[in-house]
Protein backbone atom coordinates (compact mmCIF):
# COMPACT_ATOMS: atom_id res chain seq x y z
CA UNK A 1 0.00 0.00 0.00
CA UNK A 2 1.58 3.34 -1.18
CA UNK A 3 2.38 5.64 2.03
CA UNK A 4 0.88 8.98 0.23
CA UNK A 5 -2.72 9.39 -0.37
CA UNK A 6 -3.98 8.27 -3.94
CA UNK A 7 -5.43 11.04 -6.51
CA UNK A 8 -8.93 9.97 -7.40
CA UNK A 9 -10.15 11.06 -10.75
CA UNK A 10 -12.59 13.08 -9.75
CA UNK A 11 -10.19 15.15 -7.81
CA UNK A 12 -7.90 16.04 -10.57
CA UNK A 13 -7.64 19.25 -12.15
CA UNK A 14 -3.94 20.09 -13.42
CA UNK A 15 -3.93 19.00 -17.50
CA UNK A 16 -0.65 16.72 -17.08
CA UNK A 17 -2.67 13.82 -14.50
CA UNK A 18 -6.08 14.41 -16.62
CA UNK A 19 -3.83 13.52 -20.18
CA UNK A 20 -1.78 10.53 -17.96
CA UNK A 21 -4.90 9.48 -16.51
CA UNK A 22 -6.66 9.13 -19.75
CA UNK A 23 -3.38 7.38 -20.97
CA UNK A 24 -3.26 4.98 -18.68
CA UNK A 25 -6.61 4.07 -16.95
CA UNK A 26 -9.14 5.73 -19.93
CA UNK A 27 -11.94 6.87 -18.27
CA UNK A 28 -12.03 4.75 -15.10
CA UNK A 29 -11.06 5.95 -11.68
CA UNK A 30 -7.85 4.56 -11.38
CA UNK A 31 -7.90 4.38 -7.46
CA UNK A 32 -11.51 2.55 -7.60
CA UNK A 33 -10.71 0.42 -10.24
CA UNK A 34 -7.00 -0.04 -10.81
CA UNK A 35 -4.59 -1.34 -12.77
CA UNK A 36 -3.32 -0.30 -16.46
CA UNK A 37 -2.67 -2.34 -19.92
CA UNK A 38 0.45 -3.92 -18.80
CA UNK A 39 -0.72 -5.63 -15.92
CA UNK A 40 -0.16 -3.32 -13.23
CA UNK A 41 -2.06 -1.49 -10.90
CA UNK A 42 -0.66 1.95 -11.43
CA UNK A 43 -0.14 3.21 -7.77
CA UNK A 44 2.62 4.97 -8.76
CA UNK A 45 0.61 7.28 -11.22
CA UNK A 46 -2.15 7.76 -8.30
CA UNK A 47 0.57 9.07 -5.90
CA UNK A 48 2.51 11.06 -7.97
CA UNK A 49 -0.83 12.88 -8.74
CA UNK A 50 -0.14 14.64 -5.62
CA UNK A 51 2.20 17.00 -7.13
CA UNK A 52 1.76 17.44 -10.96
CA UNK A 53 4.79 19.10 -11.32
CA UNK A 54 6.41 16.42 -10.08
CA UNK A 55 4.38 14.18 -12.63
CA UNK A 56 4.97 16.60 -15.46
CA UNK A 57 8.96 16.52 -14.81
CA UNK A 58 9.08 12.62 -14.65
CA UNK A 59 7.05 12.35 -17.39
CA UNK A 60 9.00 15.05 -19.39
CA UNK A 61 12.49 12.54 -18.45
CA UNK A 62 10.62 9.47 -20.32
CA UNK A 63 9.85 11.82 -23.03
CA UNK A 64 13.50 12.72 -22.92
CA UNK A 65 15.09 9.18 -23.08
CA UNK A 66 12.01 7.69 -25.68
CA UNK A 67 12.96 10.47 -28.27
CA UNK A 68 13.82 9.09 -31.46
CA UNK A 69 17.18 11.65 -31.49
CA UNK A 70 18.71 10.32 -28.52
CA UNK A 71 22.17 8.85 -29.66
CA UNK A 72 21.78 5.89 -27.07
CA UNK A 73 20.29 2.55 -28.69
CA UNK A 74 17.42 2.03 -27.33
CA UNK A 75 18.05 -1.61 -26.18
CA UNK A 76 21.07 -0.38 -24.44
CA UNK A 77 18.72 2.37 -22.46
CA UNK A 78 16.61 -0.49 -21.66
CA UNK A 79 19.34 -2.85 -20.38
CA UNK A 80 20.75 0.34 -18.24
CA UNK A 81 17.02 0.70 -17.16
CA UNK A 82 16.85 -2.95 -15.89
CA UNK A 83 19.80 -3.13 -14.70
CA UNK A 84 18.89 0.19 -12.21
CA UNK A 85 16.48 -2.04 -11.43
CA UNK A 86 18.26 -4.94 -10.37
CA UNK A 87 21.19 -3.21 -8.22
CA UNK A 88 18.99 -0.79 -6.27
CA UNK A 89 16.44 -3.77 -5.41
CA UNK A 90 13.66 -2.17 -7.24
CA UNK A 91 10.71 -4.74 -8.11
CA UNK A 92 8.98 -1.53 -9.81
CA UNK A 93 11.96 -0.98 -12.56
CA UNK A 94 12.74 -4.30 -12.74
CA UNK A 95 9.48 -5.44 -14.14
CA UNK A 96 8.86 -2.48 -16.30
CA UNK A 97 11.73 -2.69 -17.91
CA UNK A 98 12.12 -6.73 -18.28
CA UNK A 99 8.63 -6.00 -20.56
CA UNK A 100 10.16 -3.31 -22.08
CA UNK A 101 13.13 -5.58 -23.43
CA UNK A 102 10.64 -7.79 -24.42
CA UNK A 103 8.71 -5.15 -26.55
CA UNK A 104 11.79 -4.41 -28.19
CA UNK A 105 12.09 -8.17 -29.21
CA UNK A 106 15.30 -8.58 -27.08
CA UNK A 107 16.28 -12.37 -26.82
CA UNK A 108 14.57 -13.72 -23.23
CA UNK A 109 18.69 -15.19 -22.39
CA UNK A 110 19.78 -11.65 -22.53
CA UNK A 111 16.73 -10.35 -20.62
CA UNK A 112 17.43 -12.77 -17.74
CA UNK A 113 21.29 -12.26 -17.36
CA UNK A 114 20.69 -8.63 -16.80
CA UNK A 115 17.80 -9.21 -14.26
CA UNK A 116 19.94 -11.25 -12.58
CA UNK A 117 22.65 -9.67 -10.02
CA UNK A 118 25.97 -10.17 -10.62
CA UNK A 119 25.15 -11.88 -13.75
CA UNK A 120 27.11 -10.65 -16.46
CA UNK A 121 25.45 -11.07 -20.21
CA UNK A 122 27.03 -13.09 -23.02
CA UNK A 123 26.47 -9.82 -25.56
CA UNK A 124 29.80 -7.60 -25.19
CA UNK A 125 28.16 -4.16 -25.57
CA UNK A 126 25.44 -5.27 -22.92
CA UNK A 127 27.52 -6.56 -20.60
CA UNK A 128 29.92 -2.67 -20.48
CA UNK A 129 26.17 -1.52 -20.01
CA UNK A 130 25.77 -3.83 -16.49
CA UNK A 131 29.60 -3.38 -15.83
CA UNK A 132 28.91 0.51 -15.79
CA UNK A 133 25.69 0.70 -14.35
CA UNK A 134 26.85 -1.62 -11.39
CA UNK A 135 28.99 0.80 -10.52
CA UNK A 136 27.03 3.95 -10.89
CA UNK A 137 24.13 2.48 -8.70
CA UNK A 138 26.70 0.65 -6.48
CA UNK A 139 29.53 3.19 -5.65
CA UNK A 140 26.70 6.06 -5.93
CA UNK A 141 28.51 7.59 -9.55
CA UNK A 142 32.20 6.34 -8.72
CA UNK A 143 32.82 4.53 -11.84
CA UNK A 144 36.60 3.01 -12.26
CA UNK A 145 38.20 4.99 -15.96
CA UNK A 146 38.82 1.41 -17.28
CA UNK A 147 34.87 0.19 -17.20
CA UNK A 148 33.61 3.94 -17.59
CA UNK A 149 36.31 4.33 -20.83
CA UNK A 150 35.13 1.01 -22.38
CA UNK A 151 31.89 2.03 -22.65
CA UNK A 152 32.37 5.42 -23.81
CA UNK A 153 34.78 3.95 -26.69
CA UNK A 154 31.63 2.15 -28.20
CA UNK A 155 29.42 4.51 -27.61
CA UNK A 156 30.85 7.69 -27.84
CA UNK A 157 29.90 10.58 -25.71
CA UNK A 158 27.12 11.67 -26.46
CA UNK A 159 25.64 8.33 -26.19
CA UNK A 160 27.47 7.82 -22.97
CA UNK A 161 25.81 10.88 -21.47
CA UNK A 162 22.69 10.01 -21.97
CA UNK A 163 22.92 6.61 -20.43
CA UNK A 164 24.55 7.65 -17.27
CA UNK A 165 21.44 10.51 -17.45
CA UNK A 166 19.15 7.72 -17.91
CA UNK A 167 20.67 5.21 -15.44
CA UNK A 168 20.77 7.80 -12.60
CA UNK A 169 17.39 9.31 -13.75
CA UNK A 170 16.02 5.94 -12.97
CA UNK A 171 17.80 5.20 -9.88
CA UNK A 172 15.95 8.26 -8.24
CA UNK A 173 12.53 6.45 -10.10
CA UNK A 174 13.99 3.22 -7.92
CA UNK A 175 14.65 5.23 -4.87
CA UNK A 176 11.26 6.94 -4.92
CA UNK A 177 9.20 4.25 -5.77
CA UNK A 178 10.56 2.36 -2.80
CA UNK A 179 10.31 5.08 -0.27
CA UNK A 180 6.15 5.67 -1.14
CA UNK A 181 5.86 2.28 -1.56
CA UNK A 182 4.69 1.96 -5.33
CA UNK A 183 6.63 -1.29 -5.74
CA UNK A 184 3.65 -3.27 -6.24
CA UNK A 185 3.12 -1.04 -9.24
CA UNK A 186 5.66 -3.32 -10.97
Amino acid sequence: MPRLRQVPRAEVTAPIVEAMYGYLFDDRDPVAEPGTSDGTSGDWWTVMANSPAAMQHAVDGFLFYQSPDRALDPILREVAQLRVGVASGSEFVIAQHRLALGRLGVDPGLIEAVGTPGALPEDPAAAEVVAVVDQLVGRLGEVDDQTFDALRARLGDEAMLELCYVATMYLMHAVLSKALRTEQDG
